[in-house]
């Protein structure tokens, strides 16, 4: 992927990961898929050739949505949801670019 191509995949995640937020409330909170719906779903091979992200965003969608609990909803009461906002959510998208292995403090030579 090149950057022009990353710059338009990242701004449609963008508009996706603020859409489901946005209407997760929409979303059934459990899953009614049972184990195993996914296997006879997925291809048994991987493609020779890499497929266009907008088709695997819409197999996210189509295939992995419906085996989500969506632990953020409003609905959803069983446990306390995970930390996530929206500022949370672009720290992480600069902590992923940086990809900072912390294991001591050599590796990034950042002092406190």
């Amino acid at each position: 992927m090149e950057f022009k191509e990353f710059k338009e995949f990242s701004s449609d995640m963008v508009d996706y990961v603020g859409n489901y937020l946005e209407n997760i409330r929409d979303r059934k909170v459990l899953s009614s898929v049972k184990p195993g719906y996914l296997r006879p779903l997925l291809p048994t091979e991987a493609p020779n050739d890499p497929e266009n992200w907008k088709d695997v965003m819409s197999d996210v969608e189509k295939l992995i949505m419906p085996g989500v609990t969506h632990w953020h909803s409003p609905r959803f009461h069983a446990y306390f949801p995970t930390a996530n906002s929206y500022p949370a959510i672009v720290a992480d998208i600069l902590s992923d670019s940086i990809a900072c292995i912390g294991f001591s403090w050599v590796k990034s030579l950042i002092k406190l």
